[in-house]
């Protein structure tokens, strides 16, 4: 449960970095940013796999970076989903979309990384 929670704290930070970092994302607080995270996880969970596999020739064609494209999507479906059940996060457009999910991807991870190496010098 605690690496749960961990996980969700440093997703809601990454996005808070990424909205100040890349212009076109807003997260209104950090409670919005928790409650945009578990939308981003939820759309990550359930939709995105289904879109990587629909878009998997384009994928092949391109040697993965159409995976970019995609991240976008998925970063813009859980603005709109967020946008409908009125958290305060947003997304404006393609172009911060695309640059959101990478900068988004590579804070968390490195955000992650920190963590990690935190808990694994506790055990």
């Amino acid at each position: 449960m605690l690496s749960f929670l961990l996980t969700w704290v440093v997703a809601a930070v990454s996005l808070v970095i990424t909205a100040n970092i890349v212009p076109g994302i807003t997260v209104v607080s950090f409670p919005a940013a928790m409650l945009a995270a578990v939308a981003i996880g939820f759309v990550n969970a359930v939709v995105r796999p289904i879109l990587t596999l629909l878009t998997l020739p384009l994928s092949i064609l391109s040697l993965g970076l159409f995976l970019f494209v995609v991240n976008a999507i998925s970063l813009s479906l859980a603005s709109w989903l967020a946008d409908v059940f009125s958290i305060g996060f947003a997304v404006n457009g393609f172009w911060p979309a695309l640059f959101g999910s990478i900068v988004l991807s590579f804070v968390s991870g490195l955000i992650g990384r920190f963590v990690n190496a935190d808990r694994s010098l506790d055990m």
